[in-house]
């Protein structure tokens, strides 16, 4: 039997749905703007996310 023919309970959407305040999965945008590619290099070399301090560096301002 596939899975997709069982019903199941406490679907992710379920959930998103009880909590969600509009349409939206994410929160609106900030304004600010980075230098993605030169971003992810650098936590690609630490091995680690960055600080707020350390992505500031390659903010576009």
């Amino acid at each position: 039997m596939l899975t997709m023919n069982k019903k199941r309970t406490g679907l992710l959407f379920e959930d998103i749905a009880d909590y969600a305040k509009d349409g939206r999965l994410t929160e609106p945008s900030d304004g600010k703007r980075y230098e993605w590619r030169k971003l992810i290099d650098a936590v690609k070399a630490l091995g680690r996310p960055l600080t707020e301090e350390e992505a500031e560096q390659y903010r576009i301002k």
